[in-house]
């Protein structure tokens, strides 16, 4: 049985409607805004590939993955491989991650769940990732 580890999780809530907060996670000109300067390209199709291209602590870097689920303004799921992880280009060193938003009184709360993490350890380091992302994005929204 492989024992992986546990998955990120790292969630906000935005104060802005569900709607705005899916253009802002799928609009390429508002992720490299908030997300660490990333370039996303992906037609959000279902099945469609996503690629994310960028620099990151000095490194140029180009991650890759699938869209596996896209529910507008509810949840969009996607498979990433960053060649960064030192890992071979296979299916078991893919993350899957959920961006899942709900409607709330105050606007609306997004979570973001990485899974298929290594161990607790890499679980770890992606969720302060993540939390620095939602971070960027809830200022971004905000202002």
């Amino acid at each position: 049985m492989d024992h992986r580890g546990r998955d990120a999780v790292s969630s906000i809530v935005v104060a802005c409607s569900p709607k705005r907060v899916w253009k802002a996670l799928t609009d390429p000109a508002e992720v490299k805004e908030y997300s660490l300067g990333t370039n996303v390209t992906s037609t959000w199709r279902e099945g469609d590939p996503v690629t994310y291209t960028g620099e990151w602590k000095g490194k140029a870097y180009e991650d890759k993955g699938t869209v596996l689920e896209c529910r507008p303004n509810v949840l969009l799921r996607i498979s990433h491989y960053s060649p960064l992880s030192g890992l071979p280009d296979l299916p078991e060193n893919y993350h899957t991650v959920e961006y899942r938003l709900s409607a709330r009184a105050e606007g609306t709360g997004v979570t973001i769940v990485q899974s298929n993490n290594r161990d607790d350890a890499e679980a770890e380091e992606s969720a302060k990732l993540w939390d620095l992302v939602l971070s960027n994005l809830k200022e971004y929204l905000e202002r």
